[in-house]
């Protein structure tokens, strides 16, 4: 006989030890800049609009956006990763640190540029702020192996005494071979390692969550997932490749899906009725608060339940945004 969900106050209870857990955050810190403008009119030297600046932002994002929607939640957070030695990593270095990160363990790289994506934001008066533009720095040579080497070697130390660690990998190189090796020992020594990876799941076998939206998902097996029963076929054919404990499916409007070896799967319908007004950053609160909850002794099941109304909440709020420890427990507390 299937045992019983657990309901919101057992979930919340959870959230309230998430003040005691200790998370690790290893992978792509890059810096998000959002420069906003007013648009006043065509340029005489091409045909473009000219746009007059007004203010900028810099906020973490990829791992550091899942480092701070961890930090939110009440959790001490560590990040290892690795920055430029210029002003965006300054900057994006401050911003992590005043969102409550301990920045202890990313390294500042001599002459590497800050991974960053630049927004160009502009409208006319009184209108609002639009997306005309976006601008990306990155390195075209790879992280020397000395630094991936110290990564590495931070990861698992500072793994094995945290709670719970979370892979975020955004493409970049910051997670080599050698880190991945580490965090499958940190594994092997009873830390829960989860991982967020956009581009190469294949490469985080052996550890103990994986987090694939539907289209990860696909490209990672090689078939549609639109035929009957093609989403738990799909599951499982990952689930053997990676050797992994739980894979946690996100399906947007359908909620998600948690399946497990040995196990009936678990599809948890998206929380509230609430339209999404934003899924930007949506994939790093659902890692941040599964990642959270089994720190805090959660099973995988409650885990998945308050990640899905952690992702309902952060979808509501526009551009990347953190939901914050008081917010999901009020949340869990009210249904």
């Amino acid at each position: 006989m299937p045992r019983p969900s657990p309901g919101q106050p057992a979930l919340a209870t959870i959230v309230e030890r998430f003040t005691r857990a200790q998370v690790v955050v290893a992978g792509d810190f890059v810096a998000d800049e959002y420069v906003y403008g007013e648009t006043e009119r065509i340029s005489r030297e091409a045909p473009v609009l000219i746009v007059r600046f007004e203010s900028s932002e810099l906020k973490p994002g990829c791992a550091g956006n899942a480092a701070l929607n961890l930090a939110a939640l009440g959790v001490r957070v560590r990040a290892v990763g690795a920055v430029g030695d210029d002003g965006l990593g300054e900057g994006l270095l401050a911003a992590l640190a005043r969102g409550g990160v301990d920045v202890a363990g990313l390294q500042r790289v001599r002459r590497r540029p800050t991974e960053s994506k630049t927004r160009i934001l502009a409208g006319g008066r009184s209108t609002r702020r639009q997306q005309m533009l976006r601008v990306d720095r990155a390195s075209a040579e790879p992280l020397p192996e000395r630094v991936q080497a110290r990564l590495a070697a931070t990861a698992e130390r500072l793994g094995r005494r945290a709670g719970a660690v979370l892979a975020s990998d955004y493409g970049s190189d910051a997670l080599g071979a050698a880190a991945i090796e580490g965090l499958r020992r940190v594994r092997r020594a009873g830390v829960p390692v989860c991982v967020d990876s956009r581009y190469r799941l294949s490469a985080f076998a052996g550890l103990t969550m994986v987090k694939p939206n539907e289209p990860e998902l696909e490209a990672a097996v090689g078939f549609s997932l639109k035929a009957p029963g093609a989403l738990e076929r799909a599951a499982r054919v990952l689930l053997r490749r990676l050797g992994c404990e739980q894979l946690l499916v996100t399906r947007g409007r359908n909620g998600m899906s948690l399946f497990r070896p040995g196990a009936r799967p678990v599809h948890v319908a998206a929380h509230g009725s609430a339209e999404a007004v934003d899924v930007t950053g949506a994939g790093d609160a659902v890692a941040a608060s599964y990642c959270a909850s089994l720190a805090a002794g959660a099973s995988p099941e409650e885990a998945a339940r308050i990640a899905n109304v952690a992702g309902a909440l952060v979808v509501r709020k526009p551009g990347t945004a953190t939901v914050g420890h008081a917010e999901l427990l009020g949340e869990l507390v009210r249904e």
